[in-house]
């Protein structure tokens, strides 16, 4: 499918700052069946994205997260062009005011990423790739640098709440990194790693809409990852995916070298 980046990037900051940005810190919010918090700008978000984009592509189809699992699986298998939308990634924060919140759009063709876009409106990043274009931040090139930092001196970005309970004790009584830091949106996470705002990552679970765009973005700036069970992490499929990263190889190696150690691999 032929797009035009620019004018992607357009849509989603129209949608930030008529929709979206108006709710911050203003919105009443509820709670889905799986306890996930949900809220009106969700909603208007994946409404307002999903009607422009079916104006731009008349022939491709929306995943949101704000669907039935039927209606996305359904999608997902119709073996056309999908945008994969999380209209709101951290909604928690967003609730209450935290400025750490992001809008993630990916597009899936023949069962891969071709095109992520992250736009964080309160700082007014946006960081997106393409299939035949390297990573970048408000149109600088974005490359991940070779850091030569021991993992001990790793700053890691880690969800503890997704993580088996054996591995997330063993991080807080045998600390392998510097230091660590949980923020709230996975997609941003990603983003931020790409930037070098952190050398190393964990996730225990999460879903497609979640890290699509973010960590195609990340592997298109030169970062490495892998799930828990070191498979890749993106498929096009419902099921929610661990994440381990690193922002270079060697650290990678090792990161993952002791998560396995962990879990006795």
């Amino acid at each position: 499918m032929n797009y035009n980046i620019e004018e992607l990037i357009g849509l989603v900051k129209e949608a930030s700052l008529e929709v979206l940005m108006p709710y911050f810190n203003e919105v009443e919010r509820s709670y889905k069946a799986d306890g996930s918090v949900v809220t009106r700008a969700d909603h208007q978000m994946q409404a307002f994205i999903q009607e422009k984009l079916k104006k731009l592509y008349p022939d491709s189809l929306l995943l949101g997260e704000e669907m039935s699992a039927d209606e996305q699986a359904d999608i997902l298998q119709s073996g056309q062009s999908v945008w994969c939308l999380d209209p709101l990634d951290g909604t928690n924060n967003f609730t209450v005011g935290i400025p750490y919140f992001s809008i993630s759009l990916a597009l899936i063709e023949q069962g891969k990423v071709v095109l992520g876009i992250v736009y964080d409106p309160v700082r007014d990043e946006c960081f997106y790739a393409t299939e035949d274009q390297q990573s970048k931040l408000n149109g600088e090139r974005l490359i991940i640098n070779t850091t030569d930092l021991m993992l001990k001196q790793s700053i890691a970005i880690i969800d503890f709440k997704r993580l088996s309970k054996q591995m997330a004790t063993r991080l807080v009584s045998d600390i392998p990194y510097s230091s660590q830091r949980s923020f709230g949106s996975v997609a941003l996470d990603w983003c931020w790693l790409a930037a070098g705002r952190g050398h190393i990552y964990l996730h225990g679970r999460s879903n497609i809409w979640d890290y699509a765009a973010g960590q195609f973005i990340f592997t298109k700036a030169g970062g490495y990852s892998c799930t828990l069970e070191r498979e890749p992490v993106f498929t096009d499929r419902l099921e929610p995916r661990s994440a381990v990263a690193a922002v270079d190889k060697n650290l990678f190696d090792a990161w993952l070298g002791w998560l396995m150690s962990a879990t006795g691999e």
